[in-house]
């Protein structure tokens, strides 16, 4: 049984809530172990580190003095450093009072400006480092795509007679020489639908003829996560033989019929394993990023396509390895914020926010569809995070970088009264977002 079938059997809100709190708990577990690490190593004394809020469950004291905690609410966490009042990090004036200078220097607030600053910017760091972690595990797990159009494995499709087979390599497609990965994509995506397209290919070095479906053909390569698509029950692996009635051949043709609906429900024939189902489902309108950091409003189901078979992969070096991760991850990190501006803007809608309902219904479906899907929401939820901890607003880590650079220009940390008043009203900014992307959660589409 393959793992989304597993997670379909077992029952969705609970697998969607358990992959929710596993992938929160992680991300959360690698941000405040690097205000932690770093804090240790800057000499700044941790009394708590704690994942989740509320009553504690389960904990024990280290060596070093830290209680490592599990608390009752799994939706956050924290390390309390030596002279906080509180999780925030707010002064306890009182217990600061009572401390030696040697043990000031032990504390958030006596310790050096370098150090402090380290210390929560290695947070949002932290979780950068996890994002680039995961995308570089995975190619180096999976690979690249070889130079050579081969074919590694072929996707089911219902076509009969000769046609490609493993080990192939493309050498042209209807008399159009595609000598490498890249011109092979090219003409692919450059070639009019058709129910049948020629290939020549090399095969065991003789070269041949065959007869093969479109290279992108109207094939399920990943249902998107909270999508018409998936809650219709549509699988990677299931194949589009007709959409409104329309015949198609291939990916191409799918968007169009899709976006002349205007959002009514639209019917799908669909092949899975020999067997042709219809499917009815209505298509969200969603807004996606453009490579120009732009956006585009669309009415759309949640499936994406991909090329008739999966290439034959290599194995990426060292180096590509990281400035591929590191390509996808900045992608990744300017949509999500491009996003946020579109939003704050009033260029796209405020139903692009999703609250705690919504990741976890994210999760969930990534968690279904694969591990590697699950795998990629985790480093674009982890990075989405990171980025979210830097914005300069009190009780986040970019508040408090923002006045240790007050502290750097004036060479004096703010007043503890105006710190006291920032925090509240930061504190207010963030309760008032998570509110109003919960609100998203329930009532956008």
């Amino acid at each position: 049984m393959d793992f989304g079938s597993l997670l379909s059997g077992v029952g969705g809100t609970a697998w969607t809530v358990a992959f929710f709190l596993l992938s929160l708990a992680i991300i959360v577990a690698v941000h405040e172990f690097g205000h932690y690490i770093v804090g240790r190593w800057s000499g700044i004394h941790a009394e708590v580190f704690s994942l989740g809020f509320g009553p504690v469950m389960w904990s024990r004291v280290d060596k070093r003095g830290t209680r490592w905690q599990l608390a009752a609410v799994p939706l956050g966490g924290y390390v309390k450093f030596l002279g906080d009042a509180n999780a925030a990090s707010g002064k306890d004036g009182a217990a600061m009072a009572s401390l030696s200078a040697e043990e000031m220097r032990h504390t958030m607030h006596g310790a050096p400006l370098w150090a402090r600053a380290a210390t929560v910017a290695a947070g949002p760091v932290f979780n950068f480092i996890l994002t680039l972690a995961v995308y570089i595990g995975m190619i180096t797990w999976i690979g690249v795509a070889a130079d050579t159009a081969t074919v590694g494995k072929l996707r089911p499709m219902p076509f009969e007679g000769q046609t490609l087979e493993a080990g192939d390599r493309v050498v042209a497609i209807n008399g159009i020489a595609t000598p490498d990965i890249e011109t092979f994509a090219k003409v692919a995506g450059e070639l009019a639908p058709a129910a049948s397209v020629t290939y020549k290919v090399d095969r065991a070095g003789v070269e041949r003829e065959v007869q093969g479906p479109h290279p992108f053909p109207p094939a399920v390569v990943q249902v998107q996560p909270k999508s018409a698509a998936i809650n219709a029950g549509i699988e990677a692996g299931d194949v589009i033989l007709s959409a409104n009635g329309k015949e198609v051949t291939a990916f191409s043709e799918l968007p169009p019929i899709v976006e002349a609906s205007a959002g009514a429900p639209v019917s799908l024939k669909i092949w899975r394993n020999g067997a042709v189902r219809d499917v009815t489902l209505t298509p969200n309108r969603r807004d996606l990023p453009l490579a120009d950091g732009g956006f585009e409003t669309r009415w759309l189901i949640g499936l994406s396509g991909g090329l008739l078979f999966e290439p034959e992969l290599r194995r990426a070096g060292p180096a590509e390895t990281v400035e591929i991760a590191v390509e996808q991850a900045w992608f990744v990190g300017k949509a999500s914020l491009s996003g946020l501006w579109h939003v704050i803007t009033g260029s796209i809608s405020t139903c692009n926010i999703s609250g705690p309902i919504g990741m976890a219904e994210v999760m969930g479906d990534a968690a279904r569809s694969g591990p590697e899907v699950f795998l990629s929401m985790l480093a674009a939820l982890s990075l989405g995070i990171g980025l979210l901890n830097l914005f300069p607003i009190p009780v986040l880590d970019g508040g408090h970088l923002v006045f240790y650079a007050y502290e750097a220009v004036f060479r004096r940390p703010p007043p503890d009264g105006a710190l006291k008043v920032l925090m509240t009203v930061g504190l207010f900014v963030v309760l008032s977002f998570m509110f109003f992307a919960l609100t998203n959660d329930l009532f956008c589409a």
